[in-house]
């Protein structure tokens, strides 16, 4: 494969990566306030993803892609509110382990990562055009 080839292929394969990375990143975001339905219960507990590298069959290529999707298992916290109907006898509430602050620097993160493989492939389609461009200007 050639080299621009190949550099669309990684940088399409970082598009993806980020994608599934901001739609999590969404997801805890969305619930970052549920709690669970009954008193007692579980609330949401955030998701976690994990990258690692992948070597592409067809053409050799390495590039990144989603390893692992989890939870953390951090603790959740406590909140006092005995008028939520998750409420225990103590009025307490689990809260979910989302810290939307860590949340928005990781969207943040994510876009800058998108917009870097966006560039990337942008430029290598500009790359391959000026090389047709020159093929056919040199028959």
């Amino acid at each position: 494969m050639d080299p621009l080839s190949a550099a669309l292929k990684i940088a399409g394969s970082g598009l993806e990566a980020q994608s599934t990375r901001l739609r999590i990143v969404s997801e805890n975001i969305a619930n970052s306030r549920s709690t669970g339905d009954t008193p007692g219960a579980d609330p949401y507990r955030r998701k976690t993803i994990t990258f690692g590298e992948q070597v592409d069959r067809t053409s050799g290529v390495t590039t990144v892609g989603v390893k692992k999707l989890g939870l953390d298992q951090s603790d959740f916290a406590d909140e006092f509110d005995p008028d939520n109907p998750a409420a225990d006898a103590r009025g307490v509430v689990k809260m979910p382990n989302v810290n939307v602050l860590v949340e928005m620097a990781d969207m943040r993160e994510a876009n800058r990562s998108y917009e870097a493989n966006l560039q990337t492939i942008k430029q290598s389609r500009d790359l391959i055009a000026a090389t047709i461009d020159l093929l056919k200007a040199s028959q």
